[in-house]
């Protein structure tokens, strides 16, 4: 029985010096390269986002999302609102805007950097919003316990769950419609222009003691002395 054993056990240490090497030289398998990142295949995924869809299509937003993620390093945040977020708005809200005012509402939920969401924590506020820099395209960012709350001036909304995140992209559902104050509130008036500044005229046009056209003067004058000798010629020749 030994002698079995003896030549079993030298059979297979024979066999793993000489498989060894071609083992060790196979090459691992490479992940799969990962897919485009699409922003409305994300949300369709979490599910009853249906008309913020249609928004980001009906704006191309999602064509500019999608090109700046995959085609650049640019970082994204995204306050997506769900479908009940926008049954609470008044009725014929979206119906009233046009397509710019549209296209703002979109970029306002879309923050040009990407939060995680310990980072809500310690951002400094406003965060300037995909809409523009200026307070009335700006929001906050405030945080108690876990909860994370954003103001817009008009909305106070919390975010209700995280949809998606990645070192590039940050996608945050949110439960109520972020409403800007530059769409939803009257504009401050433009100021008044300033009053036109009176012409300059001339003092000498202006004094009654100014000299005007002499020639009518000069003229009445003239037939006055032609008409005086006239008559004194004429007394003359009468008086010899």
């Amino acid at each position: 029985m030994v002698v079995p054993f003896l030549f079993l056990s030298s059979l297979i240490l024979f066999f793993l010096l000489h498989c060894s090497p071609t083992l060790a030289q196979s090459p691992a398998a490479a992940p799969a390269p990962p897919g485009p990142t699409n922003v409305t295949k994300i949300l369709e995924k979490a599910g009853q986002m249906s008309l913020f869809i249609r928004l980001l299509k009906a704006t191309q937003e999602d064509v500019t999302l999608n090109g700046q993620l995959n085609n650049t390093d640019n970082a994204i945040t995204i306050f997506a609102p769900g479908d009940s977020a926008f049954s609470s708005l008044k009725s014929g809200t979206l119906n009233s805007l046009n397509d710019q005012e549209k296209a703002e509402l979109v970029q306002f939920h879309i923050i040009p950097q990407f939060l995680s969401s310990s980072q809500f924590q310690t951002v400094s506020n406003p965060l300037t919003t995909q809409a523009g820099s200026g307070g009335r395209l700006e929001l906050n960012v405030t945080t108690t316990g876990n909860s994370v709350n954003i103001t817009t001036g008009l909305t106070n909304a919390s975010v209700s769950g995280t949809i998606y995140t990645d070192n590039q992209l940050a996608v945050y559902q949110v439960d109520k419609v972020l409403l800007p104050l530059d769409i939803f509130t009257p504009k401050p008036p433009s100021p008044a222009p300033a009053p036109a500044k009176p012409k300059k005229t001339s003092k000498a046009a202006d004094s009654p003691d100014a000299p005007g056209d002499a020639s009518g003067a000069v003229s009445f004058t003239v037939l006055n002395n032609v008409v005086f000798f006239g008559i004194a010629l004429v007394a003359v020749m009468f008086s010899s």
